[in-house]
């Protein structure tokens, strides 16, 4: 593996995230990545061996293998945490492609033709989108995941001993998991991490959604506030016209100046994405 490039990445997505996204990047990678590579795989390297079931059937303890253990939790534990952090990766990606999309907009027209986005990494338009349903997706997928391991495995912990009675299991057979309690341990801190990952998803899906409701009501009071110090304005056939540039403005800069009615705007660039 290139840890260079996986470097970057983290760095990529941990500089576009708010403060509550760094937290959650730290616990994913530092809490869950880490003891999964460290630990967990060694945990459950020697479950299928050291399975064993009070019986010489051939093919008994391989049945009743699969029946207690559908899917390995290493393996549902890497699916997950693959889904998870996807998501953050397209927010990179996306703000990537607004600066390409504002390098060859500086190249046609030059620098004094405007910007298409003066930070490309401000979270406005369609790359606040884009965060917000990444921010929906990540705890979606913790969520489904979560309902599956209660699913496969009741209370997410495993009894000592289970009893089988899978063909070509003679009779009701009792069989041993090696381990049991060290691997709930393991399995109970991936759940609980898993949960807390939840609820700052939740956290910064709602602050992020009250910043946004916060400013939109700030601007409809500034143009309450302008419409009252410029009654003109209101009969004025250029109000749609401001109107819709400081729309455009609002999206695609951070301060939001205030458009006189005597000195409109000639011109300027509509861009969501």
């Amino acid at each position: 593996m290139n840890w260079s490039i996986f470097e970057g990445l983290l760095s990529g997505v941990n500089k576009y995230s708010t403060a509550f996204g760094r937290i959650w990047l730290s616990l994913v990678f530092i809490f869950r990545v880490l003891v999964y590579l460290v630990t967990a795989e060694r945990v459950w390297s020697d479950d299928h061996k050291d399975f064993e079931c009070n019986t010489r059937q051939p093919g008994c303890t391989n049945a009743c293998f699969d029946e207690f253990f559908p899917v390995s939790h290493v393996r549902l534990w890497a699916l997950q945490l693959i889904l998870v952090t996807c998501p953050s990766l397209l927010v990179v990606m996306h703000v990537a492609y607004r600066k390409a999309r504002e390098m060859k907009y500086q190249e046609t027209v030059g620098k004094e033709g405007g910007h298409l986005y003066l930070n490309p990494g401000k979270k406005r338009g369609g790359l606040w989108w884009t965060y917000v349903c990444s921010l929906l997706f990540k705890a979606s997928i913790d969520t489904i995941f979560l309902y599956v391991f209660h699913s496969l495995y009741p209370r997410y912990t495993l009894p000592p001993m289970v009893k089988c009675h899978e063909a070509p299991c003679p009779n009701t057979v009792d069989c041993y998991i090696a381990k049991p309690s060290e691997k709930n341990i393991f399995t109970l801190f991936m759940v609980v991490t898993a949960i807390v990952c939840i609820l700052l998803n939740l956290v910064e899906l709602i602050y992020l959604v009250g910043k946004r409701c916060s400013e939109c009501a700030a601007a409809r009071k500034a143009r309450a506030t302008h419409s009252e110090h410029y009654p003109d304005w209101v009969t004025s056939p250029n109000k749609h016209k401001d109107l819709l540039s400081s729309d455009l403005i609002f999206l695609g800069s951070d301060t939001h100046p205030p458009l006189l009615p005597d000195q409109p705007r000639a011109h300027v660039k509509k861009t969501v994405l």
